[in-house]
């Protein structure tokens, strides 16, 4: 994982299609493209007047950015229809690693957008992946029908249990990790999410790749506005590495890789 400078210099762009994803959520798919774009990337979006923000990419070309209103310029951005004017700068910051073996991606609440984006070109290299999408209610649950598309297992939970295991999705990744099967964790969503997930990383073996949020101004790492931890997320991140301690999942992983159960693993 590794920061790219992205353009400072806005770009204009107009939206050509407006899709709602559910109650709280629309992707905006603009008239341009970021070919050089990696999935865990990020651009600001800026409407003249308004106010300028961050967005994590949710695909390259065309270029894509879903929003879910959650404060007065997320709304302005959803008011937006086919034809109005929107500027971008970037992309910015790490992305999560493209390369092969099998992926855990986990998202909460809008936290799948860009983890779809990165099961698209994960699928395109022909790695294997599975999905944990997580949401309150069914209602609130994104792109589980699109992973499914890909071919990719999709395990969800909602906190109501209105669909699929009632409870936090952390509940269900944990079994998936301790089964040894998976590489590598890459997740984005809230922040109790992402530490709950650190520590199960830490304790089944398994190393994750975990997208932060953060308030920024500039993007290029001079506000220092988006300082986390001693490390700012719009250049040492968005995508942070979390390693996997050692654990009897470590030699599930290479027993399975061989095809072959470990002592204790399920056959």
């Amino acid at each position: 994982m590794q920061a790219d400078g992205g353009s400072l210099q806005h770009r204009s762009a107009r939206v050509v299609e407006r899709i709602p994803e559910n109650p709280k959520t629309v992707t905006l798919v603009l008239d341009g493209a970021l070919p050089q774009a990696r999935p865990g990337q990020f651009c600001m979006l800026w409407l003249p007047g308004v106010d300028e923000k961050p967005f994590s990419i949710a695909g390259a070309d065309p270029l894509m950015f879903t929003v879910s209103g959650v404060g007065p310029f997320s709304d302005a951005l959803q008011a937006l229809a086919p034809g109005d004017p929107v500027w971008v700068r970037g992309p910015f910051g790490t992305g999560w690693t493209l390369g092969p073996g099998r992926a855990l991606l986990v998202g909460g609440g809008y936290g799948a957008a860009p983890l779809y984006f990165l099961a698209r070109e994960l699928c395109r290299g022909h790695a294997r992946v599975e999905a944990a999408i997580g949401a309150r209610t069914s209602a609130d649950l994104l792109f589980v029908d699109r992973f499914g598309g890909l071919g990719a297992r999709v395990h969800v939970a909602t906190e109501d249990g209105s669909q699929g295991r009632a409870g936090r999705v952390t509940e269900v990744v944990r079994p998936l990790l301790e089964s040894g099967r998976f590489h590598r964790v890459c997740a984005c969503g809230p922040e109790g999410l992402l530490e709950a997930l650190a520590d199960l990383c830490a304790g089944t073996g398994v190393p994750g790749e975990l997208s932060h949020e953060a308030y920024m101004r500039c993007g290029v790492g001079i506000c220092g506005s988006c300082e986390h931890e001693a490390r700012l997320v719009c250049m040492d991140g968005p995508v942070f590495a979390v390693p996997g301690g050692p654990s009897r999942a470590a030699g599930q992983r290479a027993e399975h890789a061989r095809g072959t159960p470990s002592r204790g693993a399920p056959a």
